[in-house]
């Protein structure tokens, strides 16, 4: 358990490192958004999928408090192991931001001004969280979860309003980062509440489209036991 809580954690850290820090790296090499939106995306997918091969043994590589609790409420997860992942992971995605401040030589916790409200944006997590919660929940393997899920992230950064935060962890760790990636503290209730809500939404959907023959999901598996 211990193990498996300190993999969500570093992994959680590593993974807002690799957004935050892409973003930044992005902001100074170009004026171009598209171009800088380009480079987060390909460095996000590309951290997520190693992060998920390495850690996904250990823990099930979640990262994201929105998968966790969407294993809960399927009964995948116990209600401790639920809150252990959720703190580790909000922990972790805030030393995260301070990590890749601390590469760049910026100051360590920053508050966040980039403005991200509106309806749009809100349906838009819920959306991107949704489906996360269902690509995550049919994968049958941690091979599969390597691609199905970075992929996932990777196309929602384009088709969503919001490019996709899907995960309330990082949306905590970007408000301190006052750089390409944040997000302003007022925006940080309404995009957890839009995430939690797509959880739920998604919980509901991987139920009518997962494989009647499953045995086990990717998000169960804590303890190395990949049932591929």
């Amino acid at each position: 358990m211990r193990r498996a809580v300190f993999a969500e954690g570093l992994g959680s850290m590593l993974l807002a490192t690799a957004v935050i820090g892409s973003g930044i790296m992005a902001q100074r090499l170009t004026g171009d958004g598209a171009v800088a939106l380009l480079a987060n995306t390909l460095a996000t997918a590309a951290a997520l999928s190693v992060l998920i091969a390495v850690l996904a043994p250990i823990s099930g590589a979640h990262f994201n408090p929105a998968v966790s609790f969407a294993s809960f409420l399927r009964a995948e997860l116990s209600l401790p192991v639920t809150a252990s992942y959720l703190v580790a992971q909000s922990i972790g995605c805030c030393l995260g931001a301070v990590l890749a401040h601390a590469m760049f030589e910026l100051p360590l916790i920053q508050t966040a001004t980039h403005q991200r409200a509106g309806s749009g944006q809100w349906l838009s997590e819920m959306v991107a969280t949704a489906g996360l919660v269902t690509v995550v929940s049919c994968c049958r393997s941690f091979k599969q979860a390597t691609w199905r899920v970075p992929m996932w992230i990777a196309a929602a950064y384009w088709f969503t309003a919001s490019t996709s935060f899907a995960n309330p962890a990082i949306t905590l760790g970007r408000a301190l980062s006052d750089t390409f990636s944040g997000i302003a503290l007022v925006d940080v209730p309404g995009f957890i509440a839009a995430q939690f809500a797509g959880a739920i939404v998604g919980a509901f959907v991987a139920r009518l489209v997962e494989p009647r023959s499953s045995s086990q999901r990717i998000v169960t598996v804590t303890a190395g036991n990949d049932p591929s």
